[in-house]
């Protein structure tokens, strides 16, 4: 039938009457409270467009609408009230963001005219915002790919941190993963102001010195200052700045509604590079989660619960030895690919695109590799099982 609605009111004969009225048209649910109206929205939903009354017990409709907006922002609002003085009209606009302001008695043209007015808005949100969303997807994969041919290391990182990341999407059921994905893919952009050998001792597990400690730990900040000035990019340059942040860090200060995502988005980039950086070094999955759940304070233990049934794209398939002419795209490097000169043309773990291949071959032409190379075939398993 189109589009869900869900109607809140205290009283139950005017949701009767409008649901009644319009049932025919719209595919309407109802609510009694503000409190049953949250719990639907989270059971049941997803929703495009609620409608509340404003004076009722316990939460009024300004404070549920306001609740909506942080919760789902995409959803339009609309509010219906018999109290018409201006101080509740500009409340409600200032703190809801409400789509339209309706008096009541109000007709059933009236609503169902703000109905189809709202529709209309709603699927003009959500296709700015697909379309917002691929476009920048594909320009940061593009952009990484492209960056992955002047240095595998960081941009291999980079490639492994997303699919973290996007697997803890997942299980958190996140909204707007594109930003978070975003900001893992291009997490690393910030190390290409770094010494070679600094990365070189990181990824080996060889500790830092205290002044190359101390460059490592402003890599995240040279990267915040590299996205700040990218329009709809201002969270994910956020996330990006604060991905060293301990878990601690967050539990102690006063965090908002506005700021939970670029908080959250940056506890996943920590769980996701420390995870990443102790499998590069060698370590098992097992050993890793081990190693992580004694570090109280340093990650969020949702997030480490999540990873409990990891299983990476790049530890499935069967595992082969090839030449340079035998690989194709989405296979995985099972280690690392160098040139014959010493040169890291795929480091381990990195799947291989359109881009990196042609690399590897125009390396192999000009200087040539090291084979035979070991890659890991792309795995037909769309539900990965839990690694043992």
């Amino acid at each position: 039938m189109g589009e869900k609605i869900l109607l809140v009111d205290d009283e139950a004969n005017v949701l009767e009457a409008i649901q009644r009225q319009l049932r025919n048209r719209f595919d309407i649910k109802t609510a009694q409270s503000g409190d049953e109206a949250l719990e639907i929205l989270r059971t049941s939903g997803p929703f495009s467009i609620i409608v509340s009354d404003m004076r009722m017990p316990g939460m009024d409709g300004v404070q549920l609408l306001t609740r909506v907006k942080d919760m789902y922002p995409e959803m339009v609002r609309i509010m219906l009230t018999g109290n018409a003085d201006q101080e509740t009209a500009v409340e409600a606009v200032n703190a809801g963001q409400i789509f339209r302001f309706l008096n009541k008695p109000c007709s059933t043209a009236t609503l169902a005219t703000a109905l189809a007015l709202a529709v209309r808005q709603y699927k003009l949100i959500i296709a700015e915002k697909e379309l917002l969303n691929e476009t920048l997807k594909g320009s940061m994969k593009v952009l990484s790919e492209l960056l992955s041919q002047s240095n595998a290391t960081i941009f291999g990182a980079g490639s492994r941190i997303k699919d973290l990341v996007s697997h803890l999407c997942k299980q958190g059921h996140f909204s707007d993963s594109w930003q978070y994905e975003i900001a893992a893919l291009m997490s690393q952009i910030g190390c290409i102001t770094l010494p070679a050998d600094i990365l070189h001792k990181l990824y080996a597990g060889v500790e830092l010195t205290l002044e190359e400690r101390r460059m490592y730990e402003h890599h995240p900040e040279v990267g915040r200052r590299l996205f700040a000035n990218i329009p709809r990019m201002e969270q994910v340059a956020s996330m990006v700045g604060m991905q060293l942040s301990p878990f601690s860090a967050f539990e102690e200060e006063a965090i908002s509604l506005e700021d939970a995502n670029i908080c959250r988005g940056a506890q996943m980039l920590r769980v996701a590079i420390d995870y990443d950086l102790l499998r590069y070094q060698g370590l098992t999955h097992k050993e890793i989660l081990k190693k992580m759940r004694k570090m109280r304070g340093v990650y969020n233990p949702e997030m480490l619960n999540a990873l409990e049934g990891l299983r990476l794209r790049s530890e499935q398939g069967k595992v082969v030895n090839l030449r340079v002419k035998d690989i194709q795209t989405g296979m995985v490097a099972e280690e690392d690919v160098f040139a014959n000169n010493g040169v890291l043309v795929i480091p381990r773990g990195q799947v291989v695109t359109w881009p990196i291949l042609q690399g590897l071959d125009n390396f192999s032409k000009q200087v040539g590799i090291q084979e035979p190379i070991c890659m890991r075939m792309p795995s037909s398993e769309e539900d990965p099982s839990p690694e043992q």
